[in-house]
């Protein structure tokens, strides 16, 4: 780094300090402290700020990390953490600030004692974790130095010097204000020049800075006029007195006094200073005296926030007078700002009476416990007694007296609204503790701490979420207390229910499902079950449940959460219930009569989810003869006759039914039943011919006119005489496998008989009684049997009769 880049300048509180470097320093893994700069050189008697900011990781697995406590050190104790507030050396000239990630160290009336490395040290709420910024600022600490010249001429009475204001602090762009026996010459730079006489001499100052001055330097010879103040700034308390005091190193006074230049526009002559005893002002409350022929001390008592000012002392002797310009002792008057600072230290609270006003290294003090028990023995700055967190302390100066400090109290933790905690409302927690120092508040929730640290927890608008126990934490350097807990309970009404069906995969008939609705509510919502809108269940319980569930209950379900704050319902899950086929039935298409050639729907139907797949069978065959609900036989003939049956089936098993169809009397017949008893074709054609040979028999009889019997001649008569039958074939009758109800003993006049008709008559007067059917056997009685046939008619023989 070149010499140029070394050399910067920065005002920090109205003083001017030289920066060495502009480096900062980053700690690792998210800990780190980053210094403004790394080497700060200060004049003696300015007031210097060390700047910095702290960084670390605000999130851990257990919680969230805070900054408890921080402090500054030196290293000046030899690796030993000492707080610079507790060393005697800083009493009353450190503060502190650490906020926001930024920190300050502010050193006022610096010293050349001060020299040292500064660094930054913090701690977080886990006590074990702590972190110090390596590696500081150095500091150095410098006065103004007046450095005499080339000398250009030096006579009996006067000595013309060049002289230069010299510091390892300023640089050359600095402005200068020169004095000459304590009195404003001229604003120059760094250089100046000038005649000295005897007695006279000369200080500099960086301009705007006045109160840095350097000592004034004798240019001609050692013995200079001057006037040396004990101090160049003193503040007292309101209502106090304070003294003044300054030495000169002359002899021969003719007359001397103390001024304030502020009161000139209550003198006669504006430029010319009057003695203050003679200011009403002041009057009764300033004394002048000179213990010694070179010190006098101005005493002010009964202090007043008006009497702030600068005082100078003046004198006058038979050559010169001295003290109308030169700076003076500046008095700053205010209010009592005196307290007990309480130090946090590894071997526990240390108490220091502190004040920004006062000199408190070089005051004595009265310490007290328990507001008027006063400690014998303790009149340092520092109180070196135990400090017990149950008792308060506090000091006196003069008649000033501290707050008393003292741990905090058990923290009282209220709720802004007493009642019912709505959720959307607005809730407000307080803590509140008696404590000085001032507490830090930390909240709690269910024993997690809170990001607020504020005296207040403030919900704009709780959620069901922030229900739970709450408690809070009140804590300075003397001490911690924790509240009582405190339960928060946000009531709301029920959520959106939603509906879970148990198993989720596929639902079989004859299973355990277990259907729950899920609402979020306080209070605790009650619960209604609809089936397609209609009730089914109504209660506490967020479940319905069925132990083994069927094909009726299909549907689709939904619930409603209720609770005195409202209600809603949930959408609609639908129950598919699946289960194998039930019996199928079987139907016949046309169901009356078919003729023989005509076309024959077989239609088979079973309840069963999913929907079942239909397969057709012909009894006796191996192969299936259709698939599908219906199975259509477009030209239906005898060979068709016989057992048929359908299967249906799904994924959840298979159900048959069974349909016959069957031959009667040389007609087919389909039971309605499902049942066909086919008569084979085999026995039609055996009974036409039985039926021709009968026929020919009768007639036989007939061309005989008579028939042997040993019974009384009868009537033979057919009741009708069918014509000769055509040579055209007559189409054979498929019936329905349901008889027909025609009863023997009907008296219902018959239709025209057909060929294969049975005609029963009356033996005596040959009367019709009826057709079909076998009921009578043979001629038994007065009743005969006859087959119809084309041309005429005979009776039957006994054998012959079904």
């Amino acid at each position: 780094m070149s010499a140029g880049d070394m050399r910067l300048i920065a005002a920090v509180s109205g003083f001017v300090i030289f920066l060495l470097s502009a480096s900062v320093i980053q700690g690792l893994n998210d800990w780190g402290v980053t210094y403004s700069h790394t080497q700060i050189c200060a004049i003696k008697g300015s007031t210097v700020e060390i700047h910095c900011s702290y960084t670390y990781p605000s999130r851990t697995n257990y919680g969230y990390r805070t900054v408890e406590r921080a402090f500054w050190i030196t290293d000046r104790w030899e690796g030993q953490l000492v707080d610079l507030r507790t060393d005697p050396e800083y009493a009353g000239r450190v503060q502190y600030s650490y906020d926001n990630n930024q920190c300050t160290l502010r050193i006022s009336d610096v010293r050349e004692s001060d020299r040292a490395v500064y660094k930054f040290r913090f701690m977080t709420n886990r006590p074990d974790v702590r972190y110090t910024g390596e590696p500081g600022v150095t500091l150095s600490v410098t006065g103004l130095q007046v450095q005499i010249g080339k000398i250009s001429s030096w006579t009996s009475n006067c000595k013309s010097v060049k002289l230069k204001c010299h510091s390892s602090c300023l640089t050359d762009q600095t402005s200068y204000i020169w004095y000459k026996d304590r009195k404003k010459m001229k604003e120059s730079g760094q250089n100046s020049s000038g005649c000295f006489y005897r007695g006279e001499s000369t200080a500099c100052a960086a301009r705007e800075h006045e109160a840095s001055l350097s000592p004034s330097l004798c240019v001609f010879d050692t013995n200079c006029n001057r006037v040396a103040y004990a101090d160049r700034r003193i503040c007292a308390f309101k209502g106090s007195s304070v003294d003044i005091s300054c030495r000169h190193n002359y002899n021969y006074v003719r007359y001397k006094f103390w001024f304030n230049p502020e009161r000139n526009h209550h003198w006669r002559d504006h430029t010319q200073p009057e003695d203050l005893t003679k200011d009403f002002h002041y009057k009764g409350r300033v004394r002048f005296r000179a213990e010694e022929e070179r010190r006098s001390t101005l005493t002010i008592t009964d202090l007043r926030e008006n009497d702030s000012a600068e005082y100078h002392f003046k004198f006058t002797t038979e050559r010169f007078e001295l003290g109308s310009s030169s700076p003076g002792t500046t008095l700053t008057v205010t209010d009592s700002d005196l307290q007990v600072q309480v130090i946090w230290s590894s071997t526990g609270p240390r108490l220091i009476c502190h004040s920004s006003c006062l000199p408190i290294a070089r005051l004595s003090f009265v310490w007290y416990k328990n507001k008027t028990k006063k400690i014998q023995g303790e009149t340092s700055t520092f109180y070196r007694g135990y400090v017990d967190p149950a008792d308060s302390y506090s000091c006196a100066y003069q008649s000033y007296r501290s707050p008393p400090v003292y741990a905090p109290t058990v923290p009282l933790l209220k709720v802004g609204s007493p009642g019912e905690i709505m959720k959307d409302n607005s809730v407000t927690l307080t803590c509140s503790s008696d404590a000085n120092p001032e507490v830090k508040y930390t909240w709690f929730k269910e024993n997690q701490s809170l990001l607020s640290k504020e005296p207040e927890l403030v919900f704009s608008s709780i959620q069901s979420s922030d229900s739970g126990e709450y408690y809070c934490t009140a804590e300075n350097e003397l001490g911690r207390k924790t509240s009582e807990h405190i339960s928060i309970n946000v009531t709301y009404a029920p959520k959106l229910p939603s509906v879970s069906v148990s198993p989720s995969d596929e639902i079989v008939e004859g299973s355990s499902v277990t259907l729950t609705c899920s609402s979020d509510a306080n209070p605790a919502a009650n619960y209604t079950w609809y089936k397609e809108n209609q009730i089914i269940l109504q209660g506490p319980e967020s479940i319905h449940h069925f132990t083994s569930i069927s094909s009726e209950d299909s549907g689709n379900y939904h619930c409603q959460s209720e609770n005195h704050y409202g209600r809603v319902k949930s959408t609609s899950v639908a129950l598919d219930v699946q289960y194998a086929p039930k019996l199928p039935s079987v139907s016949v298409s046309p169901s009356d009569e078919i003729v023989e050639g005509s076309s024959v729907n077989l239609t088979c139907s079973s309840d069963a989810n999913p929907a079942a797949n239909y397969t057709w069978y012909k009894e006796g065959e191996d192969s299936p003869k259709a698939s599908g609900q219906i199975f259509t036989i477009t030209d239906f003939r005898a060979e068709h006759s016989g057992n048929y049956y359908c299967e249906a089936q799904n994924n959840r098993g298979r159900s048959n039914s069974t349909l016959h169809l069957t031959v009667l009397a040389g007609a087919l017949k389909s039971a309605a039943a499902g049942t066909i008893t086919a008569v084979l074709l085999a026995i039609v054609l055996l009974a036409v011919f039985l039926w021709m040979r009968r026929k020919k028999s009768f007639t036989q009889q007939s061309s005989g006119g008579e028939r042997p019997n040993n019974r009384a001649q009868l009537n033979m008569d057919v009741v009708y005489d069918v014509p000769p039958a055509p040579t055209i074939r007559q189409p054979e009758k498929i019936i329905s496998s349901t008889p027909a109800s025609a009863s023997p003993r009907s008296r219902k006049t018959p239709s025209t008989p057909t060929v294969g008709d049975r005609l029963w008559t009356v033996e005596t007067g040959g009367g019709l009684l009826g057709r079909g059917g076998h009921g009578l056997r043979g001629c038994t009685g007065v009743y005969c049997c006859t087959w119809i046939r084309l041309g005429g008619s005979r009776p039957l023989d006994k054998d012959e009769l079904f």
